[in-house]
């Protein structure tokens, strides 16, 4: 390549950039492609077939349009298989191993990104045949949670349940099975829970579970190697799939839509799919409606922080599995009591307790528990203002500020006023008269009645018509209290 084409190409890559930002080049053309100027015509190199039908599919406008910049004049774009470019993927395709890939009930993993240091050992050694597949790895040890250790309480009795029903008769319900609640409610716990309860159940089936981020880890890697065939043999053709946190998938157009293709195979052959995620898959907007409506066909439940009771059993099951002395169960109820945060800070709490203890010398009892966790406790009390209620509320509904203050009468703004008013009064000790004053100069009955008109719709599990969306006010609720303890 000639000086000049060089400076070509370096504006190229500049102009690529500038259009579909650096980490998508990175992810894409850095390293994986080659440009290659011609007279009136770039030539694009690429690793393989399924590379350039991606390329030229996601990416040929853009590369045409930074071409024009770049060259100060009209250029076609052409994409084509590169010698180099493919034996190099070869390559890299023998080095790739199975460490650390999904679990799998069988032991079989699925193939994985190789790292550079099996990269350059597979380099060294005599490329393997086509066709050859990597031996798999023995799956690496680790605790598998299970059901039975669940704390269940009325915060996630019914997910538990769900659970369980899965695990007895899988694929035989409704399919697939959505848990959802926001950090630290038990999700994870649960997807485990099944996958150990699965594998005893059914020894003979090969269950998967992984996150999703290594579920789109996966597929990319697959798409540069140009082994998506073999992806989708191994996912598509599991007999139960389980994926923690699919919430990592909004926004990611391509892994979006192999995951739907992906269910879709399962789901015809009967085969069971449980999914976790943070919200309600109606409340996040980055799905693509046909993987909304795949989530919402099945199963939905959620799993709530622990109420006291259940707090409480946390602890003193947690307490009593360490084989020490366990704390005084005064204390322990003083920690469930002051304590409304979820599974991690209980746990947090206890070890806090436990150290303290050891450090002092002393037994954990009630003194010491208010001692030890003084500092805790005065940074977990957040003492909760109305503006901080507005704010969270036109956040979790796009309103814009000032909206909840406004004379403004429609539904799409009254309702959400009513919400708000509701959650100042469970968060603040603000009277009726100074929170209607706050939300619009309204009056203490108007205040007294919106409190009243929420509750109902909570007791009688409502559900609000906001535009074109339909969202149950529990639902809502939850995401803006957990919108304020952010």
């Amino acid at each position: 390549m000639t000086t000049s084409d060089r400076t070509l190409v370096a504006a190229l890559e500049q102009a690529i950039v500038q259009r579909i930002g650096e980490p998508r080049y990175n992810l894409w053309f850095d390293g994986h492609t080659k440009f290659l100027p011609e007279p009136g015509l770039l030539i694009i190199g690429v690793p393989n077939r399924y590379y350039q039908e991606w390329l030229e599919r996601k990416f040929a406008r853009d590369v045409e349009a930074a071409a024009g910049l770049a060259f100060d004049e009209p250029t076609p774009v052409r994409f084509r298989i590169d010698a180099e470019l493919f034996q190099a993927a070869r390559q890299d395709q023998d080095a790739v191993h199975t460490a650390g890939s999904p679990a799998c009930a069988d032991g079989r993993s699925a193939p994985v990104a190789p790292t550079a240091e099996t990269t350059a050992k597979a380099r060294a050694r005599p490329r393997a045949d086509a066709d050859e597949r990597p031996a798999a790895a023995t799956p690496v040890k680790r605790h598998w949670r299970r059901l039975s250790e669940f704390m269940v309480g009325p915060c996630n009795r019914v997910a538990h349940a769900s659970a369980v029903s899965v695990v007895e008769a899988p694929g035989q319900g409704p399919n697939p099975l959505v848990l959802h609640g926001p950090v630290g409610t038990g999700k994870t716990h649960l997807l485990q829970g099944l996958y150990a309860g699965l594998r005893k159940q059914r020894p003979e089936w090969r269950v998967c579970y992984l996150t999703a981020e290594d579920f789109t880890n996966r597929f990319v890697q697959a798409m540069r190697l140009g082994k998506l065939s073999g992806f989708r043999k191994y996912f598509r053709e599991c007999d139960a799939l389980l994926v923690d946190d699919v919430q990592f998938l909004a926004s990611k157009r391509a892994t979006q839509e192999e995951f739907q293709h992906t269910f879709d195979a399962l789901a015809h052959d009967e085969k069971q799919v449980v999914v976790t995620c943070d919200v309600h898959p109606k409340l996040n907007d980055e799905f693509p409606p046909e993987l909304r409506d795949r989530l919402l066909g099945g199963a939905i439940w959620g799993l709530q922080p622990p109420d006291f009771e259940t707090r409480l059993a946390i602890l003193r099951s947690k307490a009593h599995q360490a084989g020490t002395m366990p704390p005084a169960d005064e204390a322990l109820r003083y920690v469930a009591e002051t304590l409304h945060g979820n599974v991690r800070e209980l746990e947090g709490a206890l070890h806090s307790l436990r150290h303290y203890a050891a450090v002092t010398g002393k037994p954990i009892d009630l003194p010491l528990a208010r001692e030890a966790l003084a500092e805790l406790l005065r940074h977990s009390v957040r003492v909760v203002q109305l503006a901080d209620i507005d704010l969270a509320t036109c956040r979790v509904l796009r309103l814009e500020p000032g909206m909840l203050q406004s004379s403004h009468r429609s539904w799409a703004v009254s309702y959400p006023r009513m919400l708000a008013i509701f959650l100042a009064r469970k968060h603040t000790s603000a009277a009726y008269s100074e929170i209607g004053t706050f939300f619009g100069g309204r009056n203490h009955s108007t205040a007294v009645a919106a409190e009243k008109k929420v509750r109902k719709w909570l007791q009688e599990n409502g559900e609000l018509a906001l535009g074109e969306r339909r969202l149950r006010v529990r639902e809502v609720v939850e995401l803006i209290e957990r919108e304020l303890n952010r």
